[in-house]
């Protein structure tokens, strides 16, 4: 079954300005589904249906592709193996396709991620269609889509993405790079003042630079040296079979015995001299056995000095032996190939002459140091002001979103706390922790330690809605964030959802009609049984489906006509606000 999500036709003042980043998702044999596919269009897709038939399947299937756990019962029964894949645009993700390309995943601009979970509880990944582990899942699903819900995978729960959140809210980008780059390179020359002052390790080596330069100066050579060096041990380890060998060939071209070459050749040039004699005709190939008779005495002559003049000599051989013993012992010890070792000497040479001359390197590398620190606290301090009244402003704007999401007196705070260490930061001087409040009377907590998912879920909503746009993840997905809310606070949390989605693509699964009615799509999950097996099944409705399922929302199993004209109603308005 293959469903498109693209959504109802919106008056030319609500256009939908968001992308869709998610494109498909396909399952099979996955829990009660047997086999769906939905394809996703931009803006706000809701997911809709009774009790128990399996709404959250779609964020359950994207939270495993994300590299959650996966365990044998999200295998539907009777299969050996459930099969998820979801696809993915880039052409707005650039943070997304620098990983791939890092990762050497990429392709084309586009993404897969697949994984099979087999009914004995294994299972394999894939990023477009090479293996992938669960850390390059979590990693690259992180730069995909944010989850909020009643759920583990929520990027809002990291202290590092609630900073780097405020910083996005703040827009202070050219502070915080000039705080990063300071760091950097404070850090970078720190380790090599380091390695210049290292005390008795200094010392110690320096003396053994000199030694390993001492031996690579004696042994190793230059290229050509080398080559010439390797032929002249070849030719005196083999310098009598070269000689005995030569000599032999000698004798096969100018020896006494009657079949050596040149004495077959001489009766070969005087038989056809006589008969040249009768035939000119002959006379050219004649001349051509004079070439070849003077070309083989001057090879015999050629190989009869070569014999005469190779060198035996054993000490010579030994001396060549040795240096090419000493130069794979050297080659072991540098764990460098033999050909290298002479780079290798230039390499240390460098290094010596730096730690020699360490006294005046490292007054110039504390003076650079000094000044890269001097930038650092300056932007640093800079980007420390310019945080605290962005977080000032955030806590404010989600503390009112709260209220409108049904958490009267409910407040959220932007707390920032000195960064450990006291050195130079990347991050900055701080580190932020958001903390909240659901309820009026209750102290402040750390949002990761909010019980209720349901509260959880709303309150990210919030902070969502307060940094629109400001995060670069490109889909995010809201599950029953809804839950223990209705009336008017529900259609506020709709209408909060389908402002979201003209900035990013939304997938909210929920079961209130408020929200329902906010979808710029709709997909409805419905359950059905033979008696012997039960399967889920998602369509995409159309405008009188829609109409018909927000009905059933509000009225129960038997829809009414006036529920079925309210849930028009619905409808028409969200369209239009």
């Amino acid at each position: 079954m293959v469903f498109c999500a693209t959504g109802l036709p919106l008056q030319s003042h609500h256009l939908i300005i968001s992308l869709p980043m998610l494109t498909s998702l396909y399952v099979r044999h996955f829990a009660v589904v047997e086999a769906a596919e939905v394809a996703f269009g931009p803006g706000l897709t809701v997911v809709s249906g009774g009790t128990g038939a399996g709404k959250s399947l779609l964020v359950d299937a994207l939270m495993l592709l994300a590299g959650a756990r996966a365990d044998s019962g999200m295998v539907r029964a009777g299969s050996d193996r459930a099969e998820l894949a979801a696809e993915f645009d880039l052409a707005d993700l650039p943070a997304a396709r620098d990983w791939l390309q890092r990762e050497e995943l990429d392709e084309d601009g586009g993404c897969q991620l697949r994984r099979v979970i087999r009914a004995e509880g294994s299972s394999k990944a894939w990023i477009n269609g090479r293996p992938a582990n669960a850390r390059q899942l979590g990693e690259l699903a992180a730069l995909l889509v944010e989850i909020h819900g009643q759920h583990e995978h929520q990027a809002l729960l990291s202290r590092s993405h609630q900073l780097a959140l405020l910083d996005a809210y703040a827009g202070h980008d050219d502070l915080l790079a000039q705080v990063r780059s300071s760091a950097v390179q404070w850090r970078e020359l720190g380790a090599r003042m380091r390695k210049l002052s290292g005390g008795d390790d200094r010392d110690r080596r320096i003396e053994l630079l000199r030694h390993e330069i001492g031996e690579l100066e004696k042994w190793a050579l230059p290229p050509a040296e080398l080559d010439e060096l390797e032929a002249n041990h070849k030719r005196l380890a083999n310098a009598g079979r070269l000689a005995e060998g030569t000599a032999g060939v000698v004798e096969l071209l100018d020896g006494d015995s009657e079949f050596a070459l040149r004495r077959a050749l001489g009766r070969a040039h005087a038989e056809l001299g006589k008969l040249a004699a009768l035939d000119d005709k002959l006379t050219p190939l004649l001349e051509l056995l004079d070439n070849a008779g003077i070309e083989l005495g001057e090879a015999a002559d050629g190989l009869a000095r070569y014999a005469q003049d190779v060198d035996l000599d054993p000490e010579r051989y030994t001396e060549v032996d040795n240096h090419l013993a000493r130069l794979h012992e050297l080659s072991r010890r540098h764990r460098l190939p033999v050909a290298e070792l002479h780079d290798r000497l230039a390499a240390l040479h460098a290094e010596l002459v730096e730690l020699e001359g360490a006294g005046d390197a490292l007054e110039q590398l504390a003076a650079q140091r000094q000044r890269l620190q001097d930038d650092y606290v300056s932007a640093a301090a800079g980007l420390s002001g310019a945080r605290a009244t962005a977080a000032a402003r955030l806590g404010d704007e989600v503390s009112v979103l709260m209220a409108e999401l049904g958490m009267a007196g409910g407040l959220l705070r932007v707390e920032l706390e000195p960064a450990a260490g006291g050195e130079p930061d990347p991050q900055g001087l701080e580190r932020c922790e958001l903390l909240v409040s659901a309820n009026p009377g209750q102290p402040p907590r750390p949002l990761r330690k909010v019980a209720s998912g349901g509260e959880l879920a709303r309150i990210s909503l919030a902070i969502e809605v307060a940094t629109l746009g400001k995060d670069t993840v490109g889909s995010m997905i809201f599950d029953e964030v809804d839950t223990g809310i209705g009336g008017a606070v529900a259609e506020v949390v709709g209408q909060k959802l389908r402002a979201l989605g003209t900035r990013r693509q939304v997938l909210c699964v929920t079961h209130l009609p408020q929200v329902a009615a906010q979808g710029h799509a709709h997909l409805r999950v419905s359950k059905h049984s033979d008696g012997d097996s039960t399967r889920t099944q998602i369509e995409r409705l159309d405008a009188a489906g829609r109409r018909d399922e927000l009905a059933r929302m509000l009225g129960g199993v038997e829809i009414t006509r006036e529920t079925r004209a309210h849930a028009k109603q619905m409808l028409e308005r969200a369209q239009t606000a």
